[in-house]
This record gives structure tokens, sequence and C-alpha cells, in this order.
């Protein structure tokens, strides 16, 4: 199933589409995915289009994770691979170089639930770049709905996907000592508002670029170094001073670091798990959080924009 495949057609949109172009699309109506929720000689508000089309997108993105279980679990291997396999192999040095590695699985949790949430945010731009290419993405200009709302739609949906694989990996938090608490779902808020942001920028380079094999390349080299400059794999702390600002320079670490600070528990170290600092300050968790929002948002704004000029 395509990305662009559902915007509720209203009045004068077009010749209505017959029965055997889409069968019943996903919030319930006929005529594909892209004719759903248009209601039989409606006239909904302008609001109540906008609104639909976002939940249709967005039930399009629950709709196909649902029918791709193996996916599922083959995007779940990397990450814990990372958290059981490298991750128990550094802590058990902990017996024998000191405290800094004692919890080092703990530590690099966060880190494996950022990482879970790349893959199912990013292949909503993938889809958006394969729509285009196929001439379906030209079929949603002619909907009378605002391309934004195609943007937060999908969007959103790829959001609750990534969100999704952030909760099954942090059901496994009680293997690597992190208590089962309700803080974990605070932790699962965070988790999803970091996928959005991952979503917002597959977003907006889905929209500038043309081809499938340079989204593809470009985003495999942007995630790597953005992760391991993350503070995922290691402190921001202590960091040789060329290093260290770099990843202060990362919005990741907030995201990661925002993550680490919110699961419940004691982390030390050894007084390795520093927070990021500025300065000397200590970004609190609430700004964090608010900076990795501010730029999700800033970056579906500004794809929405260049959507609108480009199509």
């Amino acid at each position: 199933m395509s990305a662009v495949e559902a915007v509720p057609q209203g009045p004068g949109a077009g010749p209505k589409a017959s029965p055997s172009a889409g069968g019943t699309g996903a919030a319930g109506g006929t005529g594909g995915v892209w004719g759903a929720g248009g209601a039989r000689g409606a006239r909904p508000g302008r609001l109540v289009r906008e609104a639909r089309a976002v939940r249709v997108l967005w039930h399009r993105e629950m709709v196909r994770l649902l029918r791709t279980k193996v996916q599922i679990v083959m995007g779940l291997v990397t990450p814990v691979m990372f958290l059981l396999v490298m991750g128990t192999g550094l802590e058990s040095m902990g017996t024998t170089a000191g405290d800094a590695f004692e919890q080092f699985r703990s530590f690099l949790f966060p880190g494996v639930l950022v990482m879970a949430t790349q893959a199912p945010a990013l292949a909503v731009g993938l889809s958006v770049v394969m729509d285009r290419q196929s001439g379906m993405l030209r079929q949603a200009m002619v909907a009378p709905v605002h391309r934004v709302s195609l943007l937060l739609g999908l969007s959103l949906g790829g959001a609750t996907c990534g969100a999704v694989y952030g909760g099954l990996v942090l059901a496994i938090s009680g293997t690597v000592g992190i208590a089962y608490h309700p803080l974990l779902l605070v932790a699962l808020l965070e988790v999803a508002l970091i996928a959005l942001l991952f979503t917002a920028g597959g977003m907006l380079a889905a929209v500038t670029i043309q081809r499938i094999q340079t989204f593809q390349v470009l985003m495999g080299l942007a995630l790597m170094p953005l992760m391991f400059l993350s503070g995922a794999m290691f402190s921001p702390s202590g960091l040789p001073r060329w290093l260290g600002i770099v990843v202060h320079l990362n919005p990741l670490t907030y995201a990661v670091d925002a993550v680490r600070r919110t699961l419940p528990g004691e982390l030390d170290m050894g007084g390795y798990a520093g927070p990021p600092q500025i300065a000397g300050w200590t970004p609190p968790v609430a700004v964090e959080v608010c900076f990795v929002t501010v730029l999700a948002v800033l970056m579906l704004v500004a794809a929405a924009r260049r959507f609108a000029r480009r199509g």
C-alpha cells in the first residue's frame, strides 16, 4: 500500500471513483483510501475534511504496520543485538575495569530505544519518494485538502509506528535492570516525540529528493553518525574538546539524554553517566523535550512549504 493513497475527496474534486477502482477504504468509505471517508451527499466543512484526511492517512499507516509482523520482528533485531550482546559484553568488563561498565546495559538502553524508532519512522518518507516516482503523488494534489494535512497524517502515522517499536523495546527493560515503573509511560511519550522528529526529517528529505536511491543513501549516511554522536554509546561529558562540540551540536544528544534521565533507577557508572552541559549548565528534561518538539515542528513546516511549491 503506497504512502499517498488516502485523502478524502470533497464535492467537486473530480469524477467519482468507480467501485472497482478502490474497494473499501481504511476509514470505512469506498473508492480506495484517497476516496475513503466521503459521506454520501454530505458537504463537510473545511476543518472536518482536514481532520478526516489526517485520520485516514494515520489509519493507513497503522494498517500497514499490522500487516508486516515479520518486518516488526526484523526491525527489532539490531537494537536488541546492541543491547543484549554488545551491552552484556561491555558490562561484563565491569569486574575488571571498575564501576564504569557495571551498568552499561542500562546506560545503553535509551540509545537502543531511539535506534528502534528510526526505521519505521523513516519508512514513511521513503514511501513518499516511491509515490512520486510512480505518479501517485500527483493524485494527492487534486484532493481538496491542505498539503499540510497530508504531511501531518503521514508524520503522525510514522511517529506512532516508531512509538510501537519503542514500546516493544521498553517491554524488555527489566532484563537490563530497569524497573517496571509508571515512568516508563513518560519515556514512551518521549520516544513518540523522537519518532516524530525522525519522521519529520524523513518527510523533509522526501519532498526534496527525487530518486529513491539518493534518499536511501542520504538516510544511511546521516543516521549512523547522528546515533554514534548522540551520547547513546558513551557519555557526552568528559570527551575531548572537538568531539564534545560535535556531540553537543547533535539534536539527538538531548533526545537520548531526556529518555535516559526519565527512566526509573539510579544510573551512576562511577560518575561516567553525566548529562550534556552547555557552558556549565545542564538542560532540564523539560527543556530537552521542548527542544525536540520544536525542531520536529519546524521540520514539518519546512517540508509542508517545500511540498506546496514542488509537490
